[in-house]
């Protein structure tokens, strides 16, 4: 075990955050003698100068029934009874738990108190998640060489016993891996690939292919998502080295770190270089509205990226709209024809077809066959 004084550590947390976190546990000290920690990724995002947005503590020294006591004292919500877990604003409040499978799904587990730290850092799924941090003393406590892995920029998991118990994390490593930029060690991703996936319920699939989707490394996501076997298992299909190779330069250069369509580019980007239908992939992984009006019957771009492709993605809305926007050259041309901020002005309204005489289906037809024209002659201009 590894212990470091860092009294400085808990500078990294936002003030609000911070104030709520030291009431809570002065309450927990004094009143009732335990010792809380601050445990999981909130410790890790501190040694890596990220975003604190929310913590976890886990209390030490306390018994059950006490415990229920003091978090009916501050009034606490109890969002998992049955694991111990208490919540108050962006704060969740545990007993140190031992966790073991003993039925199918991620509700199929028998749950018991553990005596000390490192027993219950060993249901953790990753060494960067399992260090302890007690903020009254000021020192970070670390079983599993997590600090190493956080310096070396490395997902290890810490326990393959208690890792395999819940087939989610073989997703939560590719997330972490995206989000973080940090390889996966190798056994791990062993380990991982050979985990089965459909024990997963919908439900739980899509927030960790969100976290991915809007993460700073989106190609070490896409990576994992291929070399796990991920793909595979739920669309039936990976991209071979060349579309691979493609994709993650793609995503590399182009995803903008800010962007009101960031969350879509991922898959965007994804379905220029697979031949499983968009609608395929959306399915598999339970995706939100949003996501299949965005990204329906996305185009393939063309070699030859001609005005007359750029133009017709803006026929509802300016390109700057569309999923396809973060291509560069799809993004001068947009701005050249004028259509980045504008929808494509064919010239000729529905009123004035209908003028003319034309309705029905003859009226859709008729506007079309003008809007395609009036896209060709674009292909004309310099």
């Amino acid at each position: 075990m590894k212990k470091l004084y860092l009294p400085n550590l808990i500078d990294k947390i936002p003030p609000s955050l911070k104030k709520q976190m030291q009431n809570i546990i002065s309450f927990l000290k004094n009143s009732y003698g335990a010792t809380p920690m601050l445990v999981g990724g909130a410790v890790r995002d501190m040694l890596l100068n990220r975003e604190i947005k929310d913590l976890d503590i886990e209390c030490y020294g306390i018994d059950e029934k006490v415990f229920h006591k003091a978090m009916s004292d501050i009034k606490a919500l109890g969002v998992g009874k049955s694991f111990f877990v208490y919540k108050i604003g962006d704060i969740d409040i545990s007993l140190p738990r031992k966790e073991k499978k003993i039925a199918f799904g991620h509700r199929g587990f028998s749950v018991s108190i553990a005596k000390d730290e490192k027993e219950a850092s060993r249901r953790r799924d990753f060494t960067i998640n399992a260090l302890f941090y007690n903020p009254v003393s000021g020192f970070l406590y670390d079983y599993w060489g997590g600090i190493k892995d956080i310096e070396d920029r490395l997902l290890r998991v810490v326990d393959k016993d208690t890792f395999i118990e819940d087939s989610l994390r073989v997703l939560r490593a590719m997330q972490f891996s995206s989000r973080l930029g940090f390889k996966i060690e190798k056994s791990s991703c062993l380990l991982c690939k050979d985990i089965p996936l459909d024990d997963l319920s919908k439900s739980r699939i899509f927030s960790e292919f969100e976290k991915m989707f809007n993460s700073l490394y989106p190609h070490y996501g896409l990576y994992y998502l291929e070399s796990l076997g991920v793909s595979n298992k739920f669309w039936g299909e990976s991209l071979d080295r060349e579309q691979f190779t493609k994709a993650a330069l793609d995503m590399a250069r182009y995803i903008p770190k800010e962007n009101l369509l960031r969350e879509f580019y991922f898959l965007a980007i994804y379905s220029q270089y697979s031949s499983v239908d968009i609608e395929t992939i959306l399915e598999a992984i339970d995706a939100p509205n949003r996501y299949k009006r965005a990204l329906k019957n996305i185009p393939k771009i063309p070699k030859d990226i001609k005005n007359s492709f750029v133009a017709s993605l803006a026929i509802k809305n300016g390109v700057s709209t569309h999923p396809l926007s973060y291509h560069p050259i799809i993004k001068q041309k947009a701005k050249a024809l004028n259509v980045w901020d504008r929808a494509f002005d064919s010239g000729i309204t529905p009123a004035d077809l209908i003028k003319d005489g034309f309705k029905g289906k003859a009226l859709g037809d008729e506007l079309k066959r003008i809007q395609n024209f009036k896209l060709q002659e674009l292909d004309y201009k310099n």
